[in-house]
C-alpha cells in the first residue's frame, strides 16, 4: 500500500542537511543519474515542476538544465523506506549526463 510521505517527514539530518536524489527515466526506468537535494531544492521542484539539485561542489542550488536546456520534468517522486533518499521519476529533455552522454552510468568497474 502506498504512503504518502509531508517533506516535513523526510530525514536530511542524517546526511547534513542533504539527501540523495536518483534520477529514472519515468517510461523506460533507465536509471540517469544521482544528486543530492536539500529543502530548498527540493522545495523549488515542487514548486516548478523541474528538477532542482543541490550542488555540492558549488555550494549553491541549481536547476537540471538551467545551461544546457537538458531540463527534467518531474513525473512522480517516490520517497525510500528510512525517509533519506528520493526517486525522481522524470521526463528527460537531451541527455543527463553533463559529459553528453544519455546517462551517468555509462562505465563499467572491472571486478575480474
Amino acid at each position: 500500500m502506498e504512503e504518502k510521505i509531508n517533506i516535513s517527514q523526510l530525514d536530511f539530518a542524517k546526511g547534513n542537511g542533504l539527501i540523495p536524489v536518483v534520477v529514472q527515466d519515468a517510461v523506460s526506468k533507465e536509471v540517469l543519474m544521482l544528486a543530492y537535494t536539500n529543502i530548498e531544492a527540493l522545495k523549488k521542484t515542487l514548486e516548478t515542476g523541474y528538477a532542482h539539485y543541490w550542488s555540492r561542489s558549488r555550494q549553491k542550488l541549481w536547476m537540471k538544465g538551467e545551461t544546457s536546456g537538458n531540463v527534467q520534468k518531474i513525473r512522480d517522486i517516490l520517497v525510500d523506506c528510512d525517509y533519506d533518499t528520493v526517486l525522481f521519476l522524470v521526463e528527460q529533455k537531451g541527455n543527463a549526463c553533463h559529459t553528453g552522454k544519455r546517462t551517468c552510468f555509462h562505465n563499467k568497474l572491472l571486478y575480474k
